[in-house]
């Protein structure tokens, strides 16, 4: 049988916001406004086309006082009890949302009661308890503490005490993986009967987190094996257009990594399923830079122990030419302007000549004119740490937030640097993979490829695990 839990609680307490959070479904409507609610509509959890449970969005109590003085008159078990009071409901057209809210708990399902932690418990929220409490199924209770209040969860914690089997602080907007899972896994404490069955739940949801995060680790691979292998050239008309060639091309060169980057992200993201909402990433995130501004390469690039480490794994990596001192933390590289072309073209001659041949491979064969493969490992490590600060948000962001039209609800201003303290064996992996990036069939490609997913599934599951 399909377990189906059903998502309960006065109006405008944020229902419908733990719903869509539990089931990952960012479809489910969400107002500020009480009383949207008003018939039961059920959102399913589905894996690998297998439908895993059911969540049921339910109209809020309208009118507990007559319901539950209703259901103190009634006689028989308490199964007995709950069916007649359906009855009772459903043949009274002011009582008609009451009865849409029995509807699943008379099918059999688990409730959750959520109430809203930044209020103090009110006679009508007793009242709903007692209902809850009289019907005699599987039940938790959720304070959805949504801000930093919580004067009155002492109270509540009390009220909650009598009459449910376990309660749980949740905050439907900042909730985690980890917190989902230990709510569901809470669930199946709340009565021996729905043990088995939300242990197995739990288990299937575990396997698919961890598909995800092997699912993401290969499009970063695959972004990373297009990116450094990425070669565009253009025709030389004459000799004096040579900079100019130089300039447009670096800027057609970023503009096709950038593309690369946004379909990989788009990617990510749909291993979460955020489906509907343009989430905003947070207004002062790194990712809103340019992949080769200043701030991207000082922050998310190698440091100067990075560069010299595999210098001594292998310096055809580093690019022939690069300047440890110059590349390594502060760059002085790059320009405001975030183009390769400009920031190069700042240079000296000879000194811009070295770093182009070096990061992006520019040559000059006749009258053509190439940019790539790429001929800095560099520019791997800012796309990896690009991808893992992406994965960071996907991964994190609950499916009732709402608030991503408010910048000052965004608040992560992080810029880690994912990578930093990678090991030298995990260096040595990304050296191998970047050194045969450019012959993709190879068997050597194909291993070194293999052993840097790994890497990368260690980075992304440290992320979530640390969240």
């Amino acid at each position: 049988m399909l377990p189906e839990i059903a998502i309960i609680g006065h109006p405008n307490e944020g229902k419908s916001s733990v719903l869509s959070t539990l089931a990952e479904d960012d479809s489910v409507r969400i107002s500020p406004y009480p009383g949207e609610t008003t018939v039961c509509r059920a959102f399913p959890v589905t894996i690998d086309n297998r439908e895993l449970i059911r969540f049921v969005d339910t109209p809020g109590f309208q009118n507990p006082s007559q319901v539950l003085a209703k259901l103190k008159t009634l006689e028989g078990s308490s199964e007995e009890r709950l069916h007649k009071l359906l009855d009772y409901c459903g043949s009274k057209d002011a009582l008609s949302e009451d009865f849409e809210l029995l509807k699943p708990i008379s099918r059999g399902a688990a409730l959750i009661y959520v109430v809203n932690g930044a209020r103090p418990a009110r006679g009508v929220d007793r009242d709903e308890m007692e209902i809850i409490r009289l019907i005699g199924k599987p039940r938790m209770a959720v304070i959805n503490n949504k801000g930093k209040e919580d004067r009155y969860l002492a109270q509540w914690k009390d009220e909650l005490a009598i009459r449910f089997n376990s309660i749980r602080l949740f905050n439907a907007h900042r909730a985690t993986y980890g917190e989902r899972i230990g709510l569901l896994e809470a669930l199946g404490s709340i009565d021996q009967d729905w043990q088995q069955v939300m242990s197995e739940v739990v288990e299937t949801i575990k396997k698919d987190w961890d598909s995800r995060t092997g699912n993401t680790a290969h499009i970063i691979s695959s972004l990373l094996s297009e990116s450094m292998r990425l070669k565009i050239s253009s025709q030389l008309s004459k000799k004096s257009d040579e900079e100019k060639a130089r300039t447009e091309l670096a800027a057609a060169y970023t503009k096709n990594i950038s593309k690369l980057e946004k379909s990989a992200h788009g990617q990510i993201r749909a291993q979460f399923h955020h489906n509907l909402y343009d989430y905003k990433l947070p207004p002062y995130s790194v990712l809103h830079e340019e992949i080769f501004s200043e701030k991207t390469w000082q922050f998310l690039g190698l440091s100067k122990r990075q560069f010299i480490l595999l210098g001594g794994i292998g310096g055809g990596a580093l690019g022939v030419g690069v300047d440890v001192a110059a590349l390594g933390h502060g760059l002085g590289l790059f320009t405001a302007l975030g183009t390769i072309g400009g920031a190069l073209g700042a240079l000296g001659t000879r000194k811009r000549l070295d770093y182009e041949s070096s990061l992006l491979g520019i040559r000059i064969t006749g009258p053509q004119i190439t940019i790539g493969p790429a001929g800095s490992i560099a520019l791997l490590f800012v796309l990896i740490n690009r991808a893992l600060h992406f994965y960071k948000h996907m991964a994190n962001w609950s499916h009732g937030r709402r608030d991503y039209e408010d910048p000052h609800a965004l608040e992560d201003t992080t810029t880690a640097n994912y990578t930093k303290d990678w090991s030298t064996s995990e260096l040595k992996i990304a050296h191998d993979f970047f050194k045969t990036v450019d012959k993709p069939e190879s068997d050597k490609h194909q291993i070194s490829a293999g052993k840097l997913e790994p890497v990368l599934i260690e980075s992304l599951t440290k992320i979530y695990s640390d969240s």
